[in-house]
């Protein structure tokens, strides 16, 4: 039921994008939730800014505002570079199904990337008491998505996410590598990349890294 959440205490085979497995020890946030799609409702990928925007505002109110996370397209959410939270989203018929890992309690030891937790920076935070607050602000975002235009949500997502300019490295799953400058977003979520020579392209999929880190 929308609106509803399902709380995991720990998972044996948490994925993230493209396959991934993502590490879930007990005292982390595993959740999901899902939104109908309503008729009139906006493209379902740009949930995925609804998501994003829940999980930044979340972890600000539970640090208290002494966090505040940079979210960095397609689904990632980083403190000083380094990963703090997930998000993966699946469409089955008229529902979407939004999957939300955060480090609370403790980061995995990933090869590939840097990892963060809520509890190493200093701010503890118990799962259930994270689950409220991030319904809550899930459903402000999703009232957002729903009821203003979409140009909106866009924009709110871009103020929480890595400056304009910022440099991305995206790679397509086949080791092709394009590099650009962040230039905003697409209404429908995807992604502007200005490339060197003045073009912007527009990014449905692939992976994100910023350059620097």
């Amino acid at each position: 039921m929308e609106g509803h959440w399902l709380i995991a205490r720990a998972q044996s085979a948490g994925r993230g994008r493209q396959g991934r497995q993502w590490k879930s020890p007990t005292g982390n946030f595993h959740g999901s939730t899902l939104v109908r799609l309503h008729p009139g409702d906006p493209s379902p990928q740009s949930l995925a800014l609804v998501a994003a925007i829940a999980v930044h505002d979340a972890v600000r109110v539970a640090s208290s505002g002494n966090v505040v996370p940079q979210i960095k397209w397609p689904n990632d959410l980083l403190v000083g570079g380094a990963k703090l939270a997930g998000i993966l989203l699946e469409r089955s018929g008229d529902v979407v199904i939004g999957g939300i890992g955060v480090n609370l309690a403790q980061a995995a030891n990933l090869p590939d990337r840097r990892t963060v937790a809520l509890g190493e920076l200093g701010y503890p935070v118990a799962v259930e008491a994270f689950a409220e607050i991030l319904a809550e602000c899930f459903a402000v975002a999703l009232h957002t998505w729903r009821g203003e235009p979409l140009s909106t949500t866009a924009a709110a997502w871009c103020a929480r996410a890595h400056p304009r300019g910022t440099l991305l490295i995206l790679t397509d799953g086949s080791d092709a590598r394009l590099t650009g400058a962040f230039d905003g977003l697409e209404e429908d979520g995807s992604l502007r990349l200005l490339l060197a020579d003045g073009r912007v392209q527009r990014i449905v999929a692939g992976e994100v890294a910023l350059a620097a880190s």
